[in-house]
């Protein structure tokens, strides 16, 4: 389902948590001087700031959907090459050493994700790196919470014909046994994040960023005001409040690191 525009502002209101996982993934991309990077889905630059701290001498350009996200990026990074594509049709002019890409595969339709990764993946030259990592969060409590508010409702009906959810992503065998076949190795691993949060509202700022957006940008504001509502009390109900008032939100990840035969 299309949203609206993504907002940089409410994206980067968790900028450190949402970052640590770019350098989790970098960390194990064994390249030490790649000639040409391209971040897919750059989102607001963030990604692409530690592409830059780690290859300064690398020729790095950075790509997204939003007009928002490559505004941002390109007022944060203004020396880096940053255009606005769409990952399902974008292809690189010139040969690209490492892919990277910082949670946006579990944005594109399950039927296309490999597709596109195997695509990219064959234009690289022997050695060339394809590495991501999306969040693994389709059965969090978090996420279950906002499908069962979607199902309970005066909103039910449209978010029904809608179908907001997004799709689980693939298994770990599931992109071996796809993307395996092109690669010489593939470095696949889950990480656990426990992000500690002020409150069960800022979980609810949170998701709003990212995973609440096919749910809520299709309500009107009095419609989307009463969902968030319903789903802060029912975030309320499933995560405790710890000794310090905070909340953990638990947020696993998955990664892969793939090399190009």
């Amino acid at each position: 389902m299309a949203t609206k525009d993504w907002s940089a502002a409410q994206y980067l209101k968790f900028n450190a948590e949402r970052t640590r996982p770019s350098r989790d993934l970098l960390s194990q991309v064994p390249l030490s001087s790649p000639g040409r990077i391209v971040d897919l889905g750059c989102g607001p630059g963030n990604s692409t700031e530690v592409l830059v701290a780690h290859y300064p001498h690398s020729h790095i350009s950075g790509m997204d959907s939003s007009p928002d996200m490559i505004a941002k990026a390109k007022g944060t990074l203004p020396e880096i090459e940053f255009t606005l594509d769409d990952l399902s049709t974008y292809r690189s002019k010139e040969p690209v050493d490492l892919f990277f890409s910082n949670a946006v595969f579990q944005w594109i339709p399950a039927a296309d994700r490999i597709r596109i990764v195997t695509d990219l993946l064959q234009t690289q030259p022997s050695g060339g790196v394809f590495a991501f990592q999306v969040p693994d969060n389709f059965t969090e409590p978090s996420h279950e919470a906002m499908r069962a508010v979607a199902a309970d409702g005066p909103w039910a009906s449209l978010l029904d014909r809608l179908k907001p959810a997004r799709e689980p992503f693939q298994s770990p065998q599931q992109l071996y046994d796809e993307i395996g076949p092109f690669c010489s190795s593939v470095n696949i691993w889950h990480t656990y994040y426990q992000h500690v949060l002020d409150s069960h509202e800022a979980i609810v700022e949170w998701v709003k960023g990212t995973g609440l957006r096919p749910f809520i940008d299709p309500l009107s504001k009095e419609e989307r005001d009463s969902f968030l509502a319903r789903y802060l009390e029912r975030l309320k109900q499933i995560y405790p409040v710890s000794h310090d008032g905070k909340v953990l939100l638990r947020y696993p990840r998955l990664f892969l690191v793939a090399v190009r035969k």
